[in-house]
């Protein structure tokens, strides 16, 4: 074969180049796992959003992987026609070989566009950029339709409504609160209906098992939770919080609220406020042990992580420097790490650090419960069910919106004494809101007792 069929030669300047022709140049792009977090040295492969042979555009979402903390979407770095290597449900190494994109090949053009072209005009194309973003907008409708937003999952909770019934008209096609209140009043079929519905649908007498692949999400937070009651020395106390005075101000202040900062007054920003200006007063439960070298480190900052459940499992992102904001700016944080959660776009910083932690398990309905520590936290306060109680002031019986609350915490570095003065505390704070201004009682403040 003559060498002068497969390259172009030429002299410039009596330099002597060698053109090879573009097929002949690989075009041929890895997919690999990148190296997400120091820690991570292995991820599990998700979903994929895409098909083998389809072509990809640039930042096109390709499919989603779970790490030992969240899951994650990876995008193509270029366009091109791509080639699935891996499976769903894979075990892969950071650096792993997944797919491989093959840059050479154009877009194809639909029939439609082709039919168009030849009978009218064309108008002018969205470019690539903005049909990347239509496309991860539609994705991101597709995760987020028929979520159920808080106050809509506890009313769901607590008339017992078949979610798989509902149909969200919310954003992105979330369920809201009136979509919930719709169905009550129109008599969507109760959770027990379902049930009866899955009866039905089964073999009579059936012993049929299924079996599938634990989440690596699921995995890890099975090992954190035996590894935190098998490592430290929880201890639980409990107390009451009488809930009138924040439902008053919220009740009162809700709508003037919502209209200066854009967002809606809800309980955690209380809750997480009254313990921040707690733990600056009980240093001991803001700490840790650092086992291997036998030090105590406080620290002067509260990082709060807060639970939120999530289709895929419990994640604790964090709010950082929660003593420094102001409420609105609480629940801002608050509002995006939960819908941030939702719809599984947590990402390792969001989730990293914390140095106390806030569960509240009153949105499921749950009275009383006793949470678990979240290593290497010491402490963790658990929020329950707003319920309606008698109760004695001033020596008559009254009826009062109550609380339980639950502070989990390590016996090792945190005695009874700060353990239970912490969570009167907290109580103390949440029933005289007025004192979390300042911290301390205004009028000890002006007495300087």
């Amino acid at each position: 074969m003559n060498f002068c069929n497969l390259a172009n030669l030429s002299l410039n300047k009596g330099v002597f180049k060698l053109y090879l022709p573009i097929k002949y140049i690989t075009m041929i792009l890895d997919v690999v796992i990148p190296n997400v977090a120091e820690s991570i040295t292995e991820v599990t492969l998700g979903t994929w959003m895409v098909k083998d042979g389809d072509y990809v555009n640039i930042d096109q979402p390709l499919c989603e992987v779970e790490t030992d903390k969240a899951s994650q979407e990876l995008v193509a770095e270029k366009a091109g026609k791509i080639k699935l290597i891996a499976s769903e449900g894979d075990d892969i190494k950071v650096g792993g070989l997944i797919a491989q994109i093959d840059t050479a090949v154009k877009a194809p053009e639909s029939p439609a566009a082709q039919e168009i072209k030849t009978e009218m005009p064309l108008s002018p194309q969205p470019t690539i950029k903005e049909a990347v973003k239509v496309e991860v907008a539609s994705q991101k409708q597709h995760y987020a339709a028929n979520t159920p937003s808080p106050s809509a999952q506890k009313l769901i909770s607590e008339n017992k409504i078949d979610i798989f019934k509902l149909t969200g008209t919310g954003k992105d096609g979330r369920i809201t609160k009136e979509d919930v209140m719709s169905a009550i009043k129109n008599g969507t079929s109760s959770i027990q209906d379902g049930y009866k519905a899955l009866a039905n649908s089964q073999a009579l007498y059936s012993r049929s098992e299924e079996v599938k692949k634990m989440p690596r999400i699921r995995k890890v937070i099975s090992e954190r939770l035996v590894h935190a009651k098998n490592s430290t020395a929880m201890l639980t106390t409990f107390n009451e919080v009488n809930m009138q005075s924040i439902m008053d101000i919220r009740t009162k202040y809700k709508d003037k609220f919502k209209e200066i900062h854009g967002i809606n007054l809800g309980f955690m920003s209380f809750f997480a406020k009254a313990c921040s200006l707690a733990l600056m007063k009980y240093p001991e439960v803001n700490a840790y042990i650092d086992v291997e070298k036998g030090e105590l480190i406080y620290h002067n900052y509260t990082d709060i992580s807060i639970a939120v459940s999530t289709p895929k499992g419990l994640v604790v992102p964090v709010i950082r420097n929660a003593e420094s904001l102001s409420m609105d700016g609480i629940e801002k944080s608050v509002a995006n790490l939960a819908a941030k959660g939702r719809d599984g776009n947590l990402t390792m910083e969001d989730m990293e650090g914390g140095t106390f932690t806030i569960t509240n398990g009153g949105v499921f309905g749950s009275l009383m419960s006793t949470p678990i520590i979240n290593p290497p936290q010491s402490a963790i306060l658990g929020m329950h069910k707003i319920q309606d109680r008698p109760i004695v002031e001033n020596g008559q019986i009254v009826v009062r919106p109550m609380m339980y609350v639950a502070l989990s915490y390590d016996h090792r570095i945190i005695d009874g004494k700060e353990s239970v003065g912490f969570l009167v505390t907290v109580k103390d704070f949440l029933e005289n809101p007025e004192k979390m201004l300042i911290g301390s009682d205004p009028v000890e403040a002006l007495l300087m007792i």
